[in-house]
């Protein structure tokens, strides 16, 4: 099975072709955008077939992260994914960034458990607990940095993610720390979907509502109602 997996959760804007059966990565293209995925994606989509030597009519699955990440990536991300599967009629496969990062994790620290989280701002984290097994325990939720310190601290985790520093010093203890990134290895996706198999069509990963507001431009007066003004017809309201 040859798999396309494509990453915007983050600031990488990336995308890798992958072959299940031996287990090894044809070709990739990474962009480090920070914004303008929409822009990119689809370029780098063409950069990692080509570089795959392979074109869209040999995929059999679409990979995509779907967060916890940006908003505005993952919306990206996930309806290039859908839409890719739809028109050549294979699945699309979703993979959460934090099973992506605890697998990683894993690969560096095997049997052991580990807390992948991530920094959400607000004094708040994206967390997941997964056991020895990486068979998720908790999440992935929204917890506070004590609630997360105490999960490490009770599952003796390994910890990864943005939010992993935060919580070694939080708890005083050394863990062990795998990746501290916002979204793990392209390649990680694409394997992680290979092994789960078609599923749910993937959809975006929304912890909490988004930040952005409505500009006041938007934002019409309240009409105020005047005794004093007539109506069209000369009478008074």
């Amino acid at each position: 099975m040859k798999l396309l997996a494509i990453d915007c959760a983050a600031n990488l804007c990336a995308a890798c072709v992958y072959d299940a059966g031996p287990g090894i990565e044809l070709g990739r293209h990474v962009l480090d955008l920070g914004k303008g995925h929409a822009e990119h994606l689809m370029a780098a989509i063409e950069a990692a077939l080509k570089a795959g030597g392979i074109g869209y009519q040999d995929l059999d699955a679409v990979a995509v992260s779907i967060g916890p990440g940006s908003f505005t990536g993952l919306r990206v991300g996930v309806s290039t994914a859908r839409g890719l599967a739809l028109a050549l009629k294979i699945p699309a496969i979703g993979v959460t960034t934090l099973e992506a990062l605890a697998a990683e994790a894993a690969n560096t620290f095997p049997g052991r458990a580990v807390l992948a989280a991530l920094d959400a701002g607000r004094e708040e984290l994206h967390a997941a607990l997964f056991d020895k097994a990486l068979v998720l325990t908790y999440g992935p939720a929204v917890a506070t940095l004590s609630e997360a310190t105490a999960m490490a601290v009770d599952a003796a985790a390994v910890l990864a993610g943005t939010a992993a520093p935060q919580i070694a010093a939080a708890a005083g203890n050394s863990f062990d720390i795998g990746p501290v990134a916002a979204t793990a290895d392209i390649a990680t996706y694409a394997r992680l979907a290979a092994a789960k198999g078609p599923g749910e069509k993937p959809k975006p990963l929304y912890l909490r509502g988004a930040d952005a507001k409505p500009q006041a431009g938007f934002i019409l007066p309240r009409q105020h109602h005047d005794p004093q003004k007539r109506n069209p017809r000369g009478k008074q309201s």
